[in-house]
């Protein structure tokens, strides 16, 4: 009878304890009140493109999280809460700073370090500096990696504090005279550091009325269009009579009717100043006799922004002057102004080879 009793006490106990206590599983949280975290620190991942952009990674031992502010910023772009593994990013201006980790225990207790952090802006390289000039205007463009922004000086200025220029824009500038300038470009990083180039370029006189290709200061620009049309500035191959200037342009006939040349001018032609185009021509083919030259103003402000004139040749081995009475087309107004010049000869036929000769473009009444 002893036995049975004993053998049931031992089965009660082991029972009270089986309900009280998991297998290996220790109910005593009193370690949370001393819970802390060790080893702090940081990595800090600045770019090198200038962006300012820098990642923040908190590290150490304990922490279920981190709160780190940037020392720049604020409201909500100050500061950031990241899990342990993970990082903050803020993008900063050039210079110094101080950025604050605060790392929090499961108990919350916090432990807060600070860090200094330098973003340096790198200097700008491979600067390009695109000129295009047109007359005595200027247009720049430029180009160059790690850069914010620009500068231009323009080299004719007097106390020139220099031109904003933003990346992907362009900035021009009008010159009182024609010659050499050397315009500097300033490529900077977004802080201090800059990279510069000066560029050579010359500016000319405006191309427009009167044309006499003559001056060396004037970009006589007469572009092509039709297969085999050519058109160049070359010696008077006739110096008598009407026109004994030293240069003329020669043009060449080209494939199609169409073929002729165009000339966007810096310098508008203005009907108020005269509604004739006078033209000394030269013809050294008496086949071509008969055949007219077209005069066409292009790019106006009248309605269709075109009109067009044609005069022919009367004679061949001579200097002859034709007109181009512009007041007998009723579309054209006193007021009306056209800045592109297109030539076209012989447009009813198809053939080329043709040459014929031309100068001393002008505007009369």
């Amino acid at each position: 009878m002893k036995k049975i009793t004993i053998a049931f006490s031992l089965v009660v106990l082991l029972a009270a304890q089986s309900c009280t206590k998991k297998d290996g599983i220790s109910q005593d949280t009193s370690f949370l009140n001393s819970a802390t975290t060790a080893n702090n620190n940081k990595v800090f991942d600045i770019s090198n493109d200038n962006s300012g952009n820098v990642k923040i990674t908190p590290t150490g031992e304990g922490a279920v999280s981190y709160t780190v502010t940037f020392g720049h910023g604020t409201g909500t772009s100050a500061s950031a809460t990241v899990t342990p593994g993970n990082f903050a990013s803020h993008a900063y201006p050039e210079g110094n700073y101080t950025v604050t980790i605060a790392a929090k225990a499961m108990n919350g207790t916090v432990t807060t370090n600070t860090y200094p952090l330098v973003v340096t802006y790198r200097a700008p390289e491979n600067l390009v500096v695109t000129p295009t000039v047109a007359g005595r205007e200027l247009k720049i463009k430029a180009s160059a990696l790690y850069a914010a922004n620009y500068t231009v000086f323009w080299g004719d200025v007097a106390n020139e504090v220099g031109t904003p220029l933003a990346s992907n824009a362009e900035v021009a500038h009008t010159y009182a005279a024609a010659g050499p300038q050397n315009v500097k470009v300033v490529a900077n990083s977004g802080g201090a550091a800059k990279t510069e180039k000066t560029t050579a370029v010359t500016i000319m006189d405006n191309f427009g009325l009167p044309i006499t290709f003559e001056s060396a200061s004037v970009d006589y620009f007469f572009g092509t269009f039709g297969g085999g049309q050519l058109f160049a500035k070359v010696a008077n191959p006739n110096k008598s009579g009407l026109n004994t200037s030293d240069n003329v342009g020669m043009f060449t006939r080209g494939f199609e009717g169409w073929s002729g040349t165009y000339s966007p001018l810096n310098t508008a032609i203005d009907m108020a100043n005269g509604k004739k185009i006078r033209v000394l021509a030269y013809n050294p083919n008496p086949a071509l006799i008969g055949k007219a030259l077209n005069v066409e103003l292009e790019s106006g402000t009248i309605a269709n922004g075109i009109a067009v004139l044609k005069t022919a040749f009367t004679t061949s081995g001579a200097w002859e002057e034709l007109v181009f009475d512009f007041g007998t087309v009723a579309a054209v107004p006193a007021t009306a102004k056209f800045n592109q010049l297109v030539l076209r000869f012989n447009d009813s036929v198809d053939g080329a080879g043709a040459v014929i000769y031309v100068d001393n473009f002008r505007q009369t009444n």
